[in-house]
């Protein structure tokens, strides 16, 4: 998908969101959004291995993966232009441009090969993003679909809050409202299904009382 071809209301509204917000973002939402680096830890990238992530945002997460995994080669996608302007200069203040290739596209539809070169990878992790995307559904079955056999899917997000008093949750969606944020109720359904309809394992975790929920899909080798 070229960038010609994004929705361009909702690239609009992205940049138009983070075109301030990006500035302080890592500082602030290293508070609530939690599991993120759980996850990163939980990649297992295997040596040489690719790892795209599906919302890069700033870059944070594809930074503190691209450390911890030196080895491999990553690939960040993002919608929204200001963030990937604040992702490059990141990676190149880390010493990590020659690692990292970042492209705009929309993480519901896009083509791996078109974008990076690459026709799958070995890893694809999405990190407080679904909770974003309009038909965040179709982003699922999308990165599935480019994974490489034996590769997984790696999703931490928003959970239900289960376990935490109610005020807690009414003030918590109150304030993610503001970012354009819907905690996706139905996440543990699709991921189950999607999973049964390609055949591959799932690992379902909740965290911090249900604040997030974390998720492995692995496909059969």
């Amino acid at each position: 998908m070229s960038t010609t071809d994004l929705p361009a209301s909702h690239a609009e509204l992205m940049d138009g969101v983070y075109r301030w917000q990006r500035h302080i973002y890592d500082l602030t939402r290293k508070y609530y959004l939690l599991g993120r680096d759980r996850l990163i830890a939980g990649l297992d990238v295997p040596a040489g291995g690719t790892v795209l992530e599906l919302g890069c945002g700033t870059g944070r997460n594809i930074i503190l993966a691209a450390r911890r995994y030196p080895g491999a080669r990553f690939f960040g996608l993002d919608i929204s232009a200001e963030m990937l302007e604040t992702a490059t200069t990141a990676l190149a203040r880390a010493g990590l441009s020659g690692r990292v290739t970042l492209a705009r596209g929309d993480a519901t539809n896009f083509d791996a090969k078109a974008l990076f070169g690459v026709k799958s990878f070995d890893r694809i992790f999405v990190s407080y993003s679904l909770s974003m995307i309009p038909g965040w559904e179709k982003t699922v079955s999308a990165a599935l679909a480019a994974l490489s056999p034996g590769g997984s899917l790696h999703v931490v997000d928003f959970g239900q809050q289960e376990a935490l008093p109610g005020w807690f949750r009414t003030l918590l969606r109150g304030w993610l409202r503001k970012f354009h944020v819907q905690p996706r109720e139905a996440l543990r359904d699709v991921l189950e299904s999607e999973s049964a309809r390609v055949g591959a394992s799932l690992r379902f975790r909740t965290l911090y009382r249900g604040y997030s929920w974390l998720a492995v899909i692995k496909i059969a080798i």
